[in-house]
């Protein structure tokens, strides 16, 4: 879709009234669904993956560079970018798209996770959170009210509610207690947002407790959202634990609105949250992983710095169509990496981006061919670690 020219906020927001998610196919046999999230700023076709630019950008990465590997939308975090350059100096210049060059939809998380999970210091009571920069000890309070207003600065596409994400595990009384500071924290931000041209989803919390996740889930879509994110997950439980709170919240949420599962994951994680009906996800893995020198490939993890890959002058991945495996050897990523030149990073980027990307794009074409259960046991037959190429996990 071609980017909206809207006069008004008001045209904006009729523009896409009931359209801001259409289904187009149900997976035969599973609840993975193929659809199309519309925005202000273009389409994106679901399942997909939003690679992470939580300073407004992609490590490593220009706008061209993502819009050659395909994405369709980015993620960027209100919290880092109201601490720095700060979301009224990005208003100034017309929004976070102006200011970073992207004309493609965003999403930016409204920062409660990382207050908390970065333990600054915070102090958390009904009215909002009080906490101390990581930056330079200054000290800040976030109200619902207050992200909402950093978030309408920033003027992504689509915005999350304010919520408390609790680590893992939570006691079931402290837990309690956060969701209904969650849920009051939502009708906060529902009440608060005014922009016409961004959709608001609230996010399901609850830890992992059945009742819990259920009252979260029926209290969000009784105050009314443009979507429905799952958050509280991927904190250090395994994963039976995770797709299992994801097979009792998913089908709570009704299949009109787009399904978020924040923060989440490995391949392994998009593929079984795809299977039980995710439509969008996120996660810093492709890019942190980069940096580090773990490698996805079709076949499981390579650690680039292995010794093994010294004298290796395959491509990394032989089924990868990227630029990084159609001109590079493992030899040559190595010996990058060893010597930790700025080019190994770029290359590691591009082709984990290029690996999270396809895998959707191939989830996409599974669900509309209706043959997602094949391509879920192929998935898993070329990660045998026994499979040459592959290597096996630490």
């Amino acid at each position: 879709m071609e980017r909206i020219e809207i006069d008004t906020a008001t045209e904006k927001k009729e523009g896409l009234a009931g359209e801001h998610f259409r289904l187009l196919h149900r997976s035969e046999g599973t609840p993975a669904r193929r659809g199309v999230v519309r925005t202000f700023h273009g389409e994106i076709q679901t399942p997909a993956f939003m690679p992470v630019g939580t300073l407004g950008s992609v490590k490593g990465m220009s706008p061209e560079d993502l819009e050659r590997l395909g994405a369709r939308i980015i993620l960027g975090n209100a919290y880092h970018l109201y601490l720095r350059p700060g979301h009224e100096f990005i208003a100034r210049r017309g929004g976070l798209h102006s200011f970073i060059g992207w004309n493609r939809p965003i999403l930016t998380d409204s920062g409660g996770y990382q207050i908390f999970s970065l333990n600054l210091l915070t102090k958390v009571t009904d009215e909002g959170v009080t906490f101390q920069s990581h930056l330079d000890g200054s000290r800040h309070f976030i109200t619902p009210e207050k992200a909402i207003e950093i978030e309408e600065g920033l003027g992504a596409d689509i915005i999350m509610a304010f919520d408390e994400c609790l680590p893992y595990p939570s006691d079931y009384a402290k837990t309690a207690a956060s969701l209904e500071r969650t849920l009051d924290w939502a009708r906060r931000c529902k009440a608060a947002h005014r922009r016409e041209d961004q959709f608001l989803y609230g996010i399901v919390q609850g830890g992992f407790y059945e009742d819990l996740r259920k009252k979260g889930a029926e209290g969000l879509l009784e105050i009314g959202f443009d979507g429905i994110a799952v958050g509280g997950l991927s904190v250090g439980e395994p994963q039976e634990q995770m797709l299992h709170i994801l097979d009792e919240v998913v089908p709570l949420i009704p299949e009109a609105f787009p399904r978020y599962l924040m923060g989440v994951g490995t391949p392994e994680d998009l593929v079984e949250g795809v299977m039980r009906g995710i439509d969008l996800f996120d996660c810093v893995l492709p890019t942190r992983h980069a940096r580090t020198g773990s490698l996805f490939t079709s076949r499981g993890e390579v650690h680039i710095k292995n010794a093994r890959y010294t004298e290796d002058d395959r491509p990394l991945d032989a089924d990868c169509g990227c630029y990084t495996c159609r001109n590079f050897s493992r030899a040559y990523l190595r010996h990058l990496f060893m010597a930790k030149e700025l080019l190994a990073i770029r290359l590691n980027t591009l082709h984990n981006l290029y690996y999270y990307l396809t895998l959707m794009e191939g989830l996409r074409q599974a669900i509309e061919k209706d043959r997602l259960g094949s391509f879920r046991n192929e998935f898993y037959q070329k990660r045998n670690p026994e499979i040459e190429g592959a290597e096996p996990e630490a």
